[in-house]
């Protein structure tokens, strides 16, 4: 029988070392043993951006992005997008189960009864210029949190980790409303419990006088977007949370870090680049040519191709789909022939198919999004808000996990051997080389 171990042979000493396989990983502590002599540290995994590295066991989301599979918890995400709502699958990637009737409607009134903010936090957010980024806003707002619920430092109580859950999934879009009221100099709206999740949201952020009753086709697709949205493994914003929460620092300041990673270009700001891409494509009589442009390297083809899949992104399929039932009631968003075209090609040239290069989720989220009436910069909060809910998940799931501790990765030293320090006044002109290393600093 086979044995379930990997068979190292350093070829420096000549000794070989067995080092147990599981779950197909090996432990790269276990490099530590592979040594020249006594005194040496002993070898160490050299892995930028994590991308062959697993950080941690989850019993939260699955993907296996060869086959275009994404699963909360062993549910299907095309299953969960046709037949769950948001807080039925936040509960499910929080707790680990779907709920029955009784515990779906305790979670629901829970998270309704933390949809108001304090006072003092509208007041905070009312001191952000009018010209603030969404995001910048939402992470400042979060971090502030920390400072108005002193009880979220107890981390390690159970009572505790689920009030902060509900309080953060139950106040994100209230605070991302207010953020996009305070861009637009809009009083601010307070919520209504009286409606949904996402209904609650949209009135808090279209709501101008009198009654708002929201759409529901744009209620349900933005159920679905959340849907979509809500966890997708160990991705650059859930290992930031993972990685800031494991010095057991509150919720609030672990899920802004969250926020922060979101806020970069290459992670939340995909689905805005789209939009700007097929906005400088102009025209489906521009795609071929924009086609050769990409090929050539010349401009970036956006919403194409992932990190994990090397497959049609599920949720893109989805999305697709949910384009059109949104342009029944908005109109049709003129990018979206333009994007059909741009997909239509791609998928039949031999370049992009060699590549492996399918839409992802981000190529017609941000149409959509536009088509609603959202500016590009609340794309990224959009983004957000869903997301909470994984965030908090695989936060739980850390804090809990006995072998976790405070993250700290190990570097390869390149830089100077020991040197002595010299008096200002007889010390040698910087080289070319150090004044090139000050410059990147």
């Amino acid at each position: 029988m086979a044995k379930e171990t990997l068979t190292i042979k350093d070829n420096r000493t000549g000794k070989t070392y067995e080092v147990p396989i599981q779950d197909g990983s090996i432990r790269t502590a276990e490099l530590r043993k592979i040594k020249v002599s006594d005194d040496d540290f002993g070898l160490l995994g050299y892995d930028p951006a994590l991308m062959n590295t697993a950080s941690c066991k989850s019993k939260v989301t699955y993907i296996d992005g060869d086959n275009g599979i994404l699963r909360y918890r062993g549910y299907d995400i095309a299953d969960l997008a046709d037949n769950s709502n948001y807080l039925e699958t936040a509960y499910l990637i929080v707790k680990g189960e779907l709920p029955d009737s009784q515990r779906l409607k305790a979670w629901t009134h829970n998270i309704k009864m933390h949809t108001m903010v304090h006072e003092n936090i509208r007041k905070f957010m009312d001191g952000f210029r009018y010209d603030a980024h969404p995001m910048g806003m939402i992470m400042g707002t979060v971090a502030a949190m920390s400072t108005f619920y002193p009880d979220a430092k107890d981390v390690e109580d159970l009572q505790s980790r689920r009030l902060q859950t509900r309080r953060l999934i139950g106040k994100l879009p209230t605070i991302s409303a207010f953020a996009y009221r305070q861009m637009r100099g809009l009083p601010f709206v307070y919520p209504d419990n009286e409606l949904s999740y996402t209904g609650n949201f949209l009135q808090m952020l279209f709501k101008i006088a009198g009654n708002y009753t929201p759409d529901p086709v744009i209620e349900r697709a933005l159920e679905v977007l959340f849907i979509l949205h809500a966890d997708h493994e160990q991705n650059c914003s859930a290992n930031a949370v993972r990685a800031v929460g494991s010095s057991l620092v509150d919720p609030y300041s672990a899920v802004a870090s969250g926020i922060g990673a979101l806020y970069g270009p290459r992670h939340g700001g995909a689905n805005e680049a789209v939009v700007q891409m097929l906005t400088k494509i102009g025209s489906v009589k521009n795609v071929a040519k924009a086609i050769k442009s990409f090929k050539s390297g010349e401009d970036r083809l956006m919403g194409f191709g992932h990190r994990i899949y090397k497959a049609y992104d599920p949720r893109g399929k989805i999305i697709k789909k949910l384009a059109d039932e949104v342009f029944e009631v908005t109109g049709k968003n003129k990018l979206i022939d333009i994007a059909l075209e741009l997909e239509r090609i791609a998928l039949q040239d031999e370049y992009f198919v060699e590549r492996r290069l399918y839409p992802n989720v981000d190529f017609y989220t941000g149409i959509i999004y536009q088509a609603i009436g959202f500016p590009t910069t609340m794309f990224p909060v959009l983004f957000a808000i869903p997301r909470t809910s994984g965030w908090l998940a695989q936060w739980s799931e850390m804090v809990r996990d006995p072998e976790q501790k405070i993250t700290r990765p190990r570097q390869l030293y390149i830089g100077e051997d020991l040197r002595e320090y010299a008096p200002i006044k007889g010390r040698p002109k910087p080289s070319d080389r150090e004044d090139k290393v000050a410059e990147v600093i």
